[in-house]
């Protein structure tokens, strides 16, 4: 197995290789990609990191300079490799290979190093990478060998390889070790159900699991609701004696369009009965993702109306509630970017605080909305001097969560614990926040 580092200068170049097989993937396609992606059109310039890593014919390369990130294709075909991307966060992780393979597993996979990573360093940017060099190699030492995955369960890879902290950067220092991989193999890596700790033990014995759902919408400029859908998680947080067995079951599963499953997930008696059968890793899993389309009505309407004559533009967006969730609408921000042709603007609200940046971002934070009137925020936007009406209008990014309530309607029915004699405690909650909420004006 080949492993390399380079140094990366401003104009671009490699600042890091590591190789996972004898055959050497040349640095050339690194600039193809480069050339590809600037050709692209509907795209803007962002700076990120790259991380390339091939199947069969492994390697992985890390880059710094501006990529265009916006509208990619997942799946490339290059002259000579077969490309896949994932952008998170700013960065792209992407794959090539050699060889015919199934693509969504390359995906998978990079979603997966990109969860790990972003587990491990608490969050995804340049800085946090290049601190955490010893940490990124030795968990993609871990989780790919030979070109194909191995090891992607975070839970056995945190017993594998420890998390970085405060202690042990002091320790690699005054030791002169950096190696963060532990001497001894987790005893479930040999074990029919490797994602699971060999046979923990704890006091109280208790699961939870919370509903996380995002609401993305689009709202066109007559108020007329586009699309309106739910993209969810099941995450669980279990501590749990011994082999559990756990099924979980919901009171309405016809109203899940698309499902995905942790590896722990029996599929054979979800496809019959929509009943979750698994074994649950030891600690916090996503147990599942969901989506519910097509729904019919938001929490909360947005109504931007812009006037504009005479070389100015007036202003007035009022936020309220459409629907009542039953629990408090909070975290409630709208957002937009004004035009280019926009000189200044004056901007005032009767609830909240209006922030506009150098950039010409507008940021209305209103939080909670009151019940007893609806927020608006009004002013007037001075345009370009021969300009005498607007012609490119904003489009409104809002913001909002809401705290015990899973907007798509799912509920979840009963969970229960199989195989294991003792009683344990299961707790439930929900959550939705707002994803790509768009109003257009």
């Amino acid at each position: 197995m080949l492993q390399c580092i380079f140094l990366l200068s401003d104009s671009g170049e490699v600042i890091l290789e590591k190789q996972l097989t004898g055959h050497r993937v040349d640095r050339s396609i690194c600039n193809w990609f480069w050339d590809h992606t600037n050709s692209q059109p509907n795209s803007y310039k962002v700076v990120i990191i790259i991380i390339i890593i091939t199947f069969s014919l492994s390697s992985i390369i890390i880059f710094d300079f501006s990529v265009l990130c916006l509208q990619q294709q997942p799946v490339i075909a290059s002259p000579t490799h077969y490309l896949f991307q994932v952008c998170r966060e700013g960065i792209t992780f992407l794959a090539c290979t050699q060889v015919e393979m199934p693509p969504l597993m390359a995906i998978e996979f990079l979603c997966r190093v990109a969860d790990v990573i972003n587990g491990y360093l608490g969050g995804l940017n340049e800085d946090s990478i290049k601190d955490n060099f010893v940490i990124v190699y030795e968990l993609l030492d871990e989780m790919i060998d030979n070109g194909f995955p191995l090891t992607t369960e975070p839970n056995i890879l945190q017993e594998m390889i420890a998390p970085p902290n405060i202690v042990s950067k002091v320790l690699s220092v005054v030791t002169g070790n950096s190696s963060n991989v532990s001497d001894t193999l987790p005893g479930s890596t040999a074990s029919c159900v490797p994602w699971r700790t060999a046979d923990p033990k704890y006091a109280n014995n208790e699961v939870y699991v919370d509903l996380v759902e995002q609401m993305d919408a689009t709202i066109n400029r007559d108020g007329v609701l586009v699309k309106c859908e739910i993209n969810g998680e099941v995450q669980v947080n279990s501590h749990i004696t011994g082999l559990p067995d756990l099924t979980l079951s919901f009171a309405n599963p016809s109203i899940l369009d698309d499902v995905r499953f942790h590896p722990c997930v029996r599929f054979r008696p979800w496809e019959s009965n929509q009943i979750l059968s698994f074994v649950p890793p030891d600690g916090q899993f996503k147990l599942m993702n969901y989506r519910v389309r097509k729904l019919k009505s938001t929490p909360i309407y947005v109504k931007p109306q812009l006037t504009s004559d005479g070389g100015i533009c007036r202003l007035n967006v009022m936020v309220g509630m459409r629907n009542d969730p039953g629990k408090t609408v909070d975290s409630v921000n709208v957002q937009f970017q004004l035009p280019p042709c926009i000189l200044s603007a004056d901007l005032t609200s009767t609830h909240g605080t209006v922030n506009i940046l150098s950039n010409k971002t507008c940021t209305w934070s209103i939080g909670r909305i009151p019940k007893d009137k609806a927020p608006s925020m009004s002013g007037t936007l001075v345009l370009e001097t021969g300009l005498e009406r607007l012609h490119v209008f904003p489009t409104f990014q809002v913001d909002f969560r809401i705290m015990g309530v899973a907007l798509s309607g799912l509920q979840i029915d009963k969970l229960d614990l199989k195989t294991v004699p003792y009683r344990f405690y299961k707790g439930f909650r929900a959550l939705t926040r707002a994803g790509e909420f768009e109003v257009r004006s």
